[in-house]
């Protein structure tokens, strides 16, 4: 919504100067956005502390039955296991990235094929 409120004119008026496209960015975009970046980086690390400290808290860890990915991770670094930690942490972001993909281009399927056409 910041973006969208910015003005395209402040961007041509700073490559009219002969502004480069990082001038841009870090003199006009940045300052435009930076107060919705950093509050939406709050909010976001603050949801993740809540949900880990409540997931956390919810679970049994009975090995092998209720045993959580986090907690998982929390323990390896306790058992100064880094390596095992770091291999469960990468495991996690990589299907967490995968599903990202999955469901972006579930999305992008579903538009071009639910898409109202004019006319029809």
């Amino acid at each position: 919504p910041v973006l969208e409120d910015l003005d395209a004119d402040v961007e041509e008026a700073a490559a009219t100067l002969g502004a480069t496209p990082w001038q841009t960015f870090t003199r006009v975009l940045l300052p435009a956005i930076y107060p919705a970046l950093l509050s939406g980086f709050t909010l976001a690390f603050a949801r993740a502390l809540g949900e880990y400290g409540s997931v956390v808290f919810i679970s049994g860890n009975m090995p092998l039955r209720t045993e959580i990915v986090p907690l998982l991770i929390v323990t390896k670094l306790e058992q100064y296991d880094y390596a095992g930690a770091t291999a469960i942490a990468v495991v996690m972001l990589v299907t967490s990235f995968l599903l990202l993909l999955v469901v972006n281009l579930l999305q992008r399927w579903s538009h071009r094929r639910f898409e109202v056409r004019p006319g029809a």
